[in-house]
């Protein structure tokens, strides 16, 4: 069953029953009004999330991105609506790119100094605005300056913002009815699939050593570590609460652990796939511009969904926090990403999406994807 429901979402999750679906996995409004969408003026109200706790069963959970910003008021409004907050999960990745003030230039500006020219450096624009590493032949060319006053010349090199590397992923629980055991039992939900989401391939050494320097007292435990060795399980490493893109920057740090806790960024082809004759064009503005549905014409498609999630990041969460064949609700649903990904792993799918653009290139993604299971 896969149901794309067109509306605001607090309105049309008003028309599901209660205790009907068993994970929300969803992409929300960051509220910091991303290239001028209203749309992401604010992070969803705690009436939203009031909502989506009804309609999940006991013990449900709920995943929802964040930006860095604004992940304290989301985590915040989530909890006033009657989640437990159970955890976070960090998303990391290489090619953020810094939308930072320069100090020097700005500097300059103020007084009225005109900087020099002393180099350039070209920069390859997707369609969403973001900057990456592209076709050469379709480079902007941006110039470096040399700053023109002495005030600026003491200012050169100072920004505004760090490079953003990260989303957070918030982890919530609807209350549970009595035990972990007993809910599970009855309702299907209130843990999470473990051995599901285990990273590392099969046959590693997926051994593990303790730190010494937490104490000797034996254990095992915090405070009691004492110096063991132990055997992790053949499926793999346990899910940690940090998921990382694999480009270079994102696993520097990481070194060979790295590799526990990879999924690589959206690809052009996961963006667009599905979208073979069906045209979408927009003109930004304030409202996200114009609009071209469905055609028969046979020029390039793309998904302008400006924060497209990886498929294979959202059947990871998916799967995470659903059990088999469950039913996963997404009230944000974007360019369709959790369905998509609900669809592989052979969950059913219910999303809710305001944008009527956004919706038809949501049900040509997953109808892609969807054959698999008919």
């Amino acid at each position: 069953m896969i149901n794309l429901m067109h509306g605001d979402c607090l309105e049309v999750l008003r028309t599901l029953p209660d205790n009907s679906v068993d994970s929300v996995v969803t992409d929300p409004p960051y509220g910091l009004s991303f290239m001028g969408k209203k749309w992401d003026y604010d992070v969803p109200s705690s009436e939203v999330w009031a909502e989506c706790l009804r309609v999940l069963k006991p013990g449900g959970h709920l995943l929802a991105f964040a930006g860095t910003r604004t992940q304290h008021r989301m985590a915040v409004r989530i909890e006033d609506a009657g989640f437990e907050i159970r955890d976070m999960i960090a998303w990391v990745y290489g090619s953020g790119f810094p939308k930072s003030h320069d100090v020097s230039k700005a500097i300059d500006k103020a007084a009225g100094a005109e900087r020099e020219v002393v180099g350039s450096y070209a920069v390859t624009r997707d369609f969403s605005g973001r900057d990456y590493v592209g076709d050469p032949s379709s480079a902007t060319t941006v110039n470096i300056t040399a700053p023109a006053t002495e005030a600026a010349r003491q200012w050169q090199g100072w920004g505004t913002a760090l490079k953003p590397a990260l989303e957070p992923v918030t982890v919530a629980r609807k209350p549970l009815v009595g035990t972990v055991a007993a809910n599970v039992l009855a309702h299907g939900t209130g843990a999470l699939n473990v051995d599901g989401c285990r990273v590392g391939a099969s046959g590693e050494d997926l051994s593990r050593v303790s730190n010494t320097s937490l104490g000797s007292a034996g254990g095992g435990i915090y405070g009691k570590a004492g110096a063991f060795v132990s055997e992790g399980s053949p499926l793999g490493r346990w899910p940690a609460n940090l998921i990382h893109s694999g480009e270079d920057d994102a696993i520097a740090g990481l070194g060979e652990a790295a590799r526990y806790f990879y999924c690589a960024k959206a690809s052009k082809k996961d963006r667009d796939e599905g979208l073979d004759g069906f045209v979408a064009r927009q003109v930004f503005g304030d409202e996200g511009g114009t609009y071209q549905g469905l055609s028969d014409s046979k020029e390039p498609s793309k998904n302008f969904h400006p924060t497209v999630k990886p498929t294979d990041l959202m059947r990871y969460l998916c799967r995470l926090v659903t059990p088999p064949g469950g039913v996963v609700l997404d009230p944000f649903m974007g360019s369709g990403s959790t369905g998509k990904a609900a669809a592989l792993e052979g969950f059913q799918f219910i999303g809710i999406e305001r944008e009527s653009e956004y919706l038809e290139i949501a049900r040509a993604r997953i109808n892609a994807v969807q054959h698999n299971f008919l």
